[in-house]
């Protein structure tokens, strides 16, 4: 039998090294290939979109590279997972940067938490930083061994609203509700970083090395 592959795009914007740590470290069965090569994830069995940094800068590469095609190529028959802002790059825009259209692959709107935020009369620091519950408002195979509530890293400015959000399948807080994860069919996407998440985050990128898009 064939080892399976999975592929992390990289194009310029991405936590690489930790992503391909914690899934060599969770899927030893399988080869983790960090690579800038379409045809390459072309030919995983799985692909994962990461992303650092402004969505603008993000998008423009993501562009430059033909990295939005080549996502939306193989979103359509196999497993993919979107994090940080590779989760907001496969949204329908961001208000950042004056408005940035994403990838498209949901309709939801990414926001700014600004300037003044507030929970319960406390400022509220931007960006978010730091550990935050995650509550699991839809079953998935990505939950698998995950207590709902369990605590996520995150780091971000801007986050995918959770109002009206039919894709969600996690909610966080800060100040607001926050889409922390999305999903349909063979597409999977978190805020935050499963890849520095210790216990939790680590079962979540296990679940998807062995999850077969169903």
């Amino acid at each position: 039998m064939a080892t399976s592959t999975i592929a992390i795009i990289d194009y310029g914007m991405g936590n690489l090294h930790s992503a391909s740590k914690a899934l060599e470290h969770v899927a030893p069965d399988q080869r983790v290939l960090v690579t800038d090569q379409a045809d390459d994830v072309r030919q995983a069995d799985r692909v994962v979109l990461p992303g650092v940094g402004a969505i603008r800068d993000c998008m423009a590469e993501i562009r430059r590279q033909g990295v939005d095609e080549l996502v939306r190529e193989v979103a359509a028959d196999r497993p993919l997972l979107g994090i940080c802002v590779g989760m907001q790059a496969l949204m329908a825009r961001s208000e950042e940067n004056g408005g940035v259209d994403g990838i498209g692959l949901f309709p939801a709107e990414v926001r700014y938490f600004g300037d003044h935020l507030e929970e319960e009369g406390q400022r509220l620091k931007v960006p978010h930083m730091g550990w935050n519950r995650v509550w699991q408002t839809r079953d998935h195979p990505l939950w698998n061994d995950i207590d709902d509530g369990e605590r996520f890293y995150f780091v971000h400015s801007y986050y995918a609203e959770a109002e009206g959000n039919d894709a969600m399948v996690g909610r966080a807080r800060y100040g607001v509700d926050v889409a922390a994860a999305v999903a349909r069919e063979n597409i999977f996407a978190v805020q935050f970083h499963p890849e520095k998440s210790h216990r939790a985050g680590l079962q979540l990128l296990k679940n998807f090395a062995h999850w077969s898009g169903h």
